[in-house]
């Protein structure tokens, strides 16, 4: 299944640039979730205040209009998105975002597992533009970030956190919930980003937005969002070019080229 590392959802209402990128015919909602389901593609779904619980679509049923998704083996997270009154969901298939509600959720049971149901999406956002792109990080190329913070005493502690994708204005990295007190807003100094093609690379990062995330396994991680602080043009050039080759070497593989 693909890996975990998902977008933070955009803010649809009002954004008449998004309009265009936006599915609204039930024909092309369904074969989109069909995608989804072919691709193996995990979603954050996103239940309000910060909390996520990882899923995926297990079942596109057009006769009853019902999507089916697989519930987290954590009975919290589960109780938040049915208590929830609607689902925010986001993945990417094939490195294009993808986004859509799911409201009216329900508790049931497909062949003994636990699994939610809800009327299929009205709408699903597809965006392909570019200034949005953000590469998903190989697994192979384990990039790391270290980051400098406080943790929960305040004292100043080193968290080597994983980054999970990377685009030319900032980076996402998942680490465990408890390693360290970030906030929103908040200026990380001295961190250091292992790129797989040189030496580390020294930069500030500011704090752009925090998500806590129930993993398949039950595990609570944070996904936090990272801006670049006045970033130097040879260090992002350098960023540029480690996303552009990347991208065409994952792009050769997938057509049989590698």
């Amino acid at each position: 299944m693909a890996d975990p590392s998902t977008p933070t959802p955009l803010e649809t209402a009002g954004n008449d640039e998004l309009e265009k990128y936006t599915l609204r015919g039930r024909r092309q909602i369904v074969q989109l979730l069909q995608d989804l389901i072919e691709r193996r593609c995990l979603i954050a779904a996103h239940t309000g205040g910060g909390q996520s619980l990882m899923t995926a679509v297990l079942e596109v049923d057009e006769d009853r209009g019902r999507v089916v998704l697989d519930a987290s083996p954590d009975p919290e997270a589960n109780r938040r998105a049915l208590a929830a009154p609607r689902l925010l969901c986001v993945t990417q298939l094939d490195g294009i975002r993808v986004q859509f509600p799911v409201s009216g959720l329900a508790y049931g049971q497909d062949r003994g597992q636990p699994v939610f149901h809800a009327p299929l999406p009205t709408q699903m956002l597809r965006l392909q533009r570019r200034e949005y792109y953000r590469l998903l990080v190989p697994l192979t190329h384990e990039m790391n970030c270290l980051l400098k913070a406080e943790d929960l005493a305040h004292k100043q502690v080193e968290v080597l956190a994983r980054v999970i994708d990377i685009g030319g204005g900032g980076i996402a990295v998942h680490m465990p919930a408890a390693a360290a007190e970030v906030v929103v807003g908040g200026v990380l100094e001295g961190c250091r980003l292992a790129l797989p093609d040189g030496d580390p690379i020294d930069l500030d990062l500011e704090v752009r937005n925090i998500n806590r995330q129930t993993q398949r396994n039950g595990a609570v991680q944070l996904r936090v969002g990272l801006r670049y602080a006045a970033l130097p043009r040879p260090t992002e050039t350098r960023i540029q070019r480690y996303i552009f080759h990347t991208e065409r070497a994952l792009n050769a593989k997938a057509r049989g080229g590698l």
